[in-house]
């Protein structure tokens, strides 16, 4: 019975609702709604992977304010920096809150952050979370996968064809990325039956029509 007690103790999750732009929430809630995933399930994901992610740390390292050591390294931080924490209080648009629940080791991680950063770990967790998605290729990573998941690999090989096809043929600055062609299949299907992998299917052999 102690030991059943101590197991709970120690998987037990801590519940985090950070406050960030209600952009960002609606990014997060359409990732949600793409891979059919809890919310919270694709912000812990995010998360973790932000935490985990060099890329990632070295943005934000450029804001600490005490030294950080995660995963084997080390981020020296600087307390004559700007504070977050005071930054962005003076942002004024739409924010709302989003609630997930995180492990104890990344609740423990998040914690070194909001150290390092000066702010409050709901704080360091809404900058986890907006840092990752527009600063990282998250989206694009998890897209792709999401796909390869769902299509078999003759597929996937021909829409990387199309899409290299378009990027190379597109009028337009902005390439075409695998998040981008998930999001827009998405909204195709919304109203629909079809699902991803019908769609593209359909897509994929009506464009080797037009060849």
């Amino acid at each position: 019975m102690i030991e059943q007690e101590r197991k709970v103790r120690k998987d037990k999750k801590v519940d985090i609702k950070p406050t960030i732009s209600v952009d960002l929430k609606e990014c997060i809630y359409r990732l949600s709604y793409i891979t059919n995933k809890p919310v919270k399930d694709v912000a812990l994901h995010i998360c973790d992977y932000a935490l985990h992610s060099k890329e990632i740390m070295e943005i934000l390292s450029e804001s600490f304010r005490r030294n950080l050591t995660i995963h084997n390294t080390l981020y020296m931080g600087d307390l004559n920096r700007t504070s977050l924490a005071k930054a962005r209080k003076k942002e004024d648009y739409p924010k709302e809150r989003i609630s997930l629940r995180v492990s104890k080791t990344t609740y423990e991680n998040i914690c070194k952050l909001n150290y390092a950063l000066d702010v409050t770990p709901t704080m360091a967790t809404a900058i986890l979370l907006e840092t990752c998605l527009l600063y990282s290729d998250y989206v694009n990573e998890n897209a792709r996968s999401y796909l390869e998941q769902n299509l078999d690999l003759k597929r996937i090989k021909e829409l990387e064809k199309v899409i290299k096809y378009v990027n190379e043929h597109n009028p337009y600055e902005e390439e075409i990325s695998w998040g981008a062609l998930l999001s827009f299949l998405m909204d195709e299907i919304k109203t629909g039956t079809t699902n991803v992998a019908q769609l593209i299917n359909d897509w994929l052999d009506s464009y080797k029509k037009l060849k």
